[in-house]
């Protein structure tokens, strides 16, 4: 089972209390997310000219970049009552009905992780959004009758990590989407001073680099790693944070330079030592860092690829120049980078072979990219 990781980009109940005191409270104080914001704001300008509720709205993108905080800021911009639940949560179409049914006009209904909503509510959702109206089945075969409710206009906010996964029609039927995008260092510094100043917390400038450039370009990263820094200067009886106390709260967290946590850093560790940096598939490499294949793959993947440590190629896994140097090692002669095209014309390669996907040539035993006298490690960067 994986340790609780603080760079995970989940929220954790305990956190929720705080997380919510952070939150801004309208669109001038949301930072980042310009051209998301700008849509949203004539969105919801036009519909209060208009004196009407506003037009459903999508939200999509990685956990905690503010999408949960959108679906509040709506609702206290329109000035009208929120009412919060999540899609696995409704597993019946009388779970839907019932909230649907107890809407006041011009309420906002946010639904978390809509796409794992059950089928049939999300059919009965089609006809609510579309005609504020649901029909309420009474009996059973040939004597079930339908009766129809009406709705009062209401505003649906939903939000999901995956938007692939939701089907066309609900998808069409939302008048606005916005896809949220990861933040630069930048922007998370401004998310990271109004932080702090809620906290009443002493940071410098280089303090706040520090943190901001190990978030990930998450702000609830970010404002999870401020308050895990507060904890260290407070023990350690540091009245302002620098460079150099942010660092090494961080590094205490085993949260490195790049952001990467212990479970990255282990993944990257095993395809290096272990495989001789891939090709290598996904449960061997899981099996090799005691984890299970889920948790490497949605856990420390989507990051390590992101950042150019990773590489997915039919074969397997393989480890990237820049993941060779991050942690200290000789980067071997065929060793591919960052080049994207190099991953397609591996993957061009391996179709011509025939290999199969996920499990390469290394199979249970390594010895891939790097030379069978293994790895050399020619510094310690972490």
């Amino acid at each position: 089972m994986a340790e609780p990781s603080i760079t995970a980009g989940g929220e954790e109940p305990e956190e929720r209390v705080i997380e919510a005191a952070l939150r801004p409270k309208n669109l001038h104080d949301f930072v980042g997310q310009h051209r998301v914001r700008k849509q949203l704001s004539l969105v919801l300008e036009a519909s209060r000219m208009r004196g009407r509720s506003a037009d459903h709205v999508l939200l999509s993108g990685p956990p905690g970049l503010g999408k949960t905080t959108l679906s509040m800021i709506i609702a206290a911009e329109m000035n009208v009552p929120l009412r919060i639940s999540s899609g696995p949560a409704i597993q019946h179409a009388g779970d839907l009905a019932a909230i649907l049914s107890s809407l006041s006009e011009g309420e906002v209904l946010f639904l978390d992780e809509i796409h794992r909503m059950s089928r049939p509510a999300e059919e009965m959702l089609y006809m609510a959004m579309e005609d504020f109206r649901v029909d309420i089945v009474v009996g059973k075969g040939a004597g079930a009758t339908a009766i129809p409710l009406e709705l009062p206009p209401f505003t649906l906010v939903g939000a999901t990590t995956r938007a692939g996964l939701l089907p066309g029609p609900l998808r069409d039927r939302f008048g606005f989407t916005g896809h949220l995008e990861f933040y630069s260092v930048e922007e998370l510094e401004l998310v990271l001073r109004r932080s702090a100043g809620l906290l009443d917390l002493k940071v410098n400038s280089a303090g706040f680099s520090e943190i901001a450039g190990r978030s990930r370009g998450t702000p609830r990263i970010a404002n999870r790693l401020l308050r895990r820094v507060r904890d260290w200067a407070l023990v350690h009886g540091i009245e302002q944070i620098d460079a150099r106390a942010a660092s090494a709260a961080l590094d205490m967290y085993e949260v490195d330079k790049r952001g990467l946590d212990r479970l990255d850093r282990a993944v990257l560790e095993a395809l290096i030592t272990k495989f001789g940096g891939g090709p290598v598939g996904l449960s061997t490499l899981a099996i090799a860092v005691g984890e299970e294949t889920e948790t490497v793959e949605t856990v420390a993947e989507p990051y390590l690829v992101r950042e150019g440590l990773l590489g997915r190629t039919p074969r397997g896994r393989i480890a990237l120049a820049p993941a060779w140097t991050h942690l200290g090692f000789a980067v071997p002669a065929g060793v591919f980078s960052q080049d994207p095209l190099e991953l397609f014309q591996a993957q061009e390669l391996a179709d011509e072979l025939g290999d199969e996907p996920g499990e390469g040539p290394q199979g249970e035993s390594g010895g891939g990219l790097a030379e069978k006298t293994g790895p050399q490690r020619i510094r310690n960067s972490r």
